[in-house]
């Protein structure tokens, strides 16, 4: 058995796959990851009702970009452990794997608050300015924890998405949610938003309540339903897992190159804190979204060997949604009224905020066939072709940043929209030109 193929399926899965039992398995999935980032909506109007929340959120906003770098190699070990995690030894060796993950976490995270490491890559990289950059690396001496409680919930994810478990997730979720409300109120109430700080101190809070629900549930699992070694099943050291995690690790790499590259070009725009903050706003309207979307690569490793046919209809159902959602927003007045009422952005910064999503629309098009198609890489473990792909979102990410800032640089925050956009056009594109090549099952 292949590394990133799984052949085994749990006793809750019956022999007859139907929509039904798709929507059941993706809902809370889809609930849950909706839930991460109305967690971050939560975060930014938080942010937005200070007395300068265009400086507050921007120094937030940079600090975040950075943590992107960490989170993704820790948030890899969800894919990781669903795939490879069949008993407690082939647990062990992701646990090894991880625990890599979270020192590299922890020595980088020290270097950047605590060495002139941090001032220089804030301030010569992201292009902060030496009366803000003390702020953004005050902010990231609160996120670097983020990324070992990401992690650590990721992890056991791995194993309660397995066994069919979804619904833990979004338990997992709403915990989250009312312990960052909670916290968030109190900063308001205090009238205590004062510094990006404030955003991270939340954020930090509510991952170390959802990490405690996945561990509780996971261990659950590991000790009532996980053997301790199942016959035939090839994970058994670290090495092994290696052999899957590493491409994936390498993709991600070269994937976070994309957001720090976009905050220092934003940077260089007409209006510095303007263009950033409207970008942010933009952004969590997005990912909200889109992040229900985010798990559809779970529908193909979890069911497509099963029955290809039902995965490929509920694609066909589900992936023009969030490009619908997207335009009623933009197009309607429910956007304006979203950003003003529900997350307290002010005009101000709605406005150009609008303008900024109308650009996301393509990218909302892509992203669940995308997803859909790198399920098929990982179960077909083909995890090198996302190297590629990655290279190809990059590349394009790149090219339309010097365009724009080159030629367009007034268009502030929708640099960062058509730059995104254009990154996960190029992704699509090479994933599918692959796929053909190699003659695999396409849509």
């Amino acid at each position: 058995m292949s590394l990133g193929i799984v052949e085994e399926q749990p006793k809750a899965l019956s022999q007859q796959v139907t929509q039904g039992k798709l929507f059941r398995f993706f809902i809370p999935l889809g609930l849950s990851a909706s839930l991460v980032t109305i967690s971050h909506v939560i975060i930014t109007s938080t942010l937005a009702q200070s007395k300068h929340p265009e400086i507050v959120i921007s120094s937030y906003a940079i600090a975040m970009s950075l943590i992107g770098v960490t989170e993704r190699p820790a948030v890899l070990l969800r894919q990781t452990c669903s795939n490879l995690v069949r008993d407690k030894l082939s647990f062990k060796a992701v646990s090894d794997v991880a625990l890599y993950v979270f020192i590299s976490i922890i020595v980088f995270g020290l270097l950047i608050c605590y060495t002139p490491l941090g001032r220089w890559v804030f301030q010569y990289v992201f292009g902060v300015n030496d009366t803000q950059v003390h702020a953004v690396i005050g902010v990231y001496r609160v996120l670097m924890y983020v990324s070992i409680f990401s992690g650590i919930r990721c992890l056991y994810h791995g194993i309660i998405i397995y066994n069919r478990k979804t619904t833990w997730l979004t338990i997992g979720m709403i915990f989250r949610l009312i312990s960052m409300y909670a916290v968030a109120q109190y900063f308001i109430s205090t009238d205590s938003v004062n510094s990006g700080k404030v955003g991270a101190i939340i954020f930090l809070m509510g991952m170390f309540v959802e990490s405690l629900c996945a561990v509780f549930e996971g261990r659950s699992l590991l000790k009532k339903t996980i053997p301790d070694k199942l016959q035939d099943h090839p994970v058994v050291d670290k090495k092994q897992v290696f052999q899957f995690y590493r491409p994936l690790l390498y993709s991600s790499a070269i994937a976070v190159i994309a957001a720090p590259a976009i905050n220092i070009v934003l940077g260089k725009t007409l209006d510095l804190n303007l263009t950033i903050a409207s970008f942010a706003v933009a952004s969590s309207v997005v990912q909200l979204v889109l992040s229900f979307f985010s798990y559809m690569h779970q529908i193909v490793l979890n069911f497509y060997r099963h029955d290809e046919k039902q995965a490929k209809i509920f694609l066909r159902l589900m992936g023009g949604v969030p490009a619908l959602l997207l335009a009623v927003l933009v197009y309607t007045p429910v956007g304006a009224w979203l950003m003003q009422s529900v997350m307290g952005v002010k005009e101000s910064l709605a406005s150009p905020s609008l303008e900024v999503l109308k650009v996301f629309l393509p990218m909302a098009l892509i992203f669940p066939l995308l997803d859909f198609l790198n399920g098929i890489l990982m179960l077909t473990g083909q995890t090198k072709v996302m190297i590629w792909s990655q290279v190809a979102n990059v590349l394009a990410t790149l090219i339309t940043l010097i365009i724009c800032i080159g030629l367009f640089p007034s268009l502030n925050g929708i640099i960062g929209a058509l730059a995104q956009s254009a990154g996960i056009a190029g992704e699509l594109g090479m994933v599918v030109y692959i796929l053909q090549r190699n003659k695999r099952t396409m849509i």
